[in-house]
């Protein structure tokens, strides 16, 4: 099972809601959510997305001068407290 979850990060609230903006015209799956503590505490949002449409993104995001703080990827180990 894959625990990999992959993450844009940005300077500020108005640049993740332009790239969400972007996002939400196009095909591609995503979620705006909190930033995890383990990668940053920028802004305060980031959009998790699939990594296989991470190169179209990046794309996306140079071709529309959406400034970024880097696409991250984290382990998100799933701990059981009854095991």
């Amino acid at each position: 099972m894959d625990n990999k979850r992959y993450y844009i990060l940005f300077p500020s609230h108005t640049e993740g809601m332009k790239m969400e903006k972007l996002l939400k015209g196009s095909k591609l799956e995503y979620t705006i959510v909190p930033t995890p503590r383990e990668i940053s505490s920028c802004c305060g949002i980031s959009i998790m997305y699939s990594k296989k449409d991470e190169e179209e993104i990046k794309l996306m995001a140079q071709q529309h001068n959406v400034k970024t703080l880097g696409f991250h990827c984290v382990d998100k180990k799933i701990v059981n407290p009854y095991l």
